[in-house]
């Protein structure tokens, strides 16, 4: 089409369903260093939490989403490697080193996440394969920068 201009959508951010939006949330949040959207934070104790009981996002340093959180009533976790119910989409996230695996390793799993695979000897790729504590698969791995 010459003359016109094209456009493509945007990636505003991951999605994750869950049971618990608050618990993943706040999971996510520890882990990867995000802040809770404007409104999203959480509720002075003793409030009720009508937020973390529906939709709640989260974003980078400098205000853009990264990952949202939609309660469901039931989900079935996922069963890979191996079984009937695949992961159907897992977050990468990476490392500079070996050394900053293993202490992402401890800070993982000191917040919830269930190990799945250990290929952190791997010398082309070290990596530790996790479930969060809804069940969702992520990884993290080394990439040198």
């Amino acid at each position: 089409m010459t003359g016109s201009i094209e456009t493509t959508p945007t990636l505003r951010q991951v999605v994750l369903d869950c049971e618990d939006a608050r618990q993943l949330a706040e999971f996510y949040r520890q882990l990867l260093g995000l802040n809770y959207r404007a409104g999203d934070e959480l509720p002075p104790a003793g409030t009720p939490d009508a937020k973390g009981k529906e939709w709640l996002v989260l974003c980078s340093a400098g205000g853009a989403p990264a990952l949202a959180f939609a309660q469901v009533p039931a989900l079935p976790r996922p069963t890979w490697p191996e079984g009937s119910r695949p992961q159907m989409l897992h977050l990468d996230t990476s490392v500079p080193s070996k050394a900053e695996l293993q202490v992402q390793y401890r800070r993982a799993t000191a917040l919830g996440a269930k190990l799945l695979r250990d290929r952190s000897n791997d010398d082309a790729e070290p990596l530790y394969v996790f479930a969060d504590p809804a069940g969702h698969p992520f990884c993290i791995f080394v990439a040198p920068e």
